[in-house]
């Protein structure tokens, strides 16, 4: 059997609105669904829009938020590597991966929900009958994406991501672009959510989405399933 391979679309944007404070992916999101793809077996092939080093929000590497998958990761001299030499997100084609994975933090928010190329990308993942996952703010980069009937994709499915509740516990209700569970139901997502902080993720077909960053695992536990 060939080796599967995902691609993570991480984001290239650091500040967080105009607080002055930076932003960017959020470890947790990116090493928990990495490291199960990896002891899986499955090839990961990182890129995001502009290339280089992906910013990492500074509050995701706070001692409170730390689990075992963050630790690995600062003790992983070559994935560190790979995350300060993300490919561009242009060069990046759907042909060449089983499934596209994208991991939440703030920036998103700003630099993936009106990214042509992104939505491009993801679309093409969806013709191709190949499975799309993100997880927190991340699901804002399924917000303008089409299906085949030219409605947004989310309309009339399944969805879930960072609720307005966990948005107001970290007081950025007036910092960010919008409200994601705002979005999703708004473009006729049928919109879930557990209680905040808690696991939760919602496959519906192809699209698998998570709430917030203890729900990485899990998403990455639904898209494993879909690669076997």
């Amino acid at each position: 059997m060939s080796t599967k391979k995902v691609l993570f679309v991480l984001t290239s944007h650091s500040e967080l609105g105009n607080t002055g404070e930076k932003t960017g992916f959020w470890v947790e999101e990116f090493a928990a669904p990495y490291y199960a793809f990896i002891d899986a077996g499955v090839d990961v092939t990182l890129v995001s829009p502009k290339g280089g080093q992906a910013p990492i929000d500074p509050k995701s590497e706070l001692p409170d938020f730390q689990t075992p998958a963050t630790k690995r990761f600062y003790e992983d001299k070559a994935t560190q590597d790979k995350v300060a030499n993300t490919l561009g997100l242009n060069l990046a084609s759907q042909i060449d991966y089983d499934a596209v994975f994208y991991p939440g933090g703030h920036g998103p928010l700003w630099d993936l929900t009106d990214n042509d190329a992104s939505i491009a990308l993801i679309e093409s993942f969806l013709k191709a009958d190949k499975p799309i996952a993100s997880v927190c703010h991340a699901p804002s980069a399924f917000l303008n994406i089409k299906g085949s009937d030219g409605e947004f994709y989310v309309k009339g499915r399944s969805v879930t991501g960072f609720s307005n509740s966990e948005e107001d516990a970290v007081q950025l209700t007036n910092v960010v672009p919008f409200l994601l569970e705002d979005e999703l139901s708004a473009r006729g997502g049928n919109y879930h959510k557990n209680a905040d902080w808690t696991p939760f993720a919602v496959q519906d077909g192809l699209m698998i989405t998570g709430q917030n960053p203890a729900s990485s695992e899990l998403v990455a536990e639904k898209l494993l399933a879909l690669l076997v």
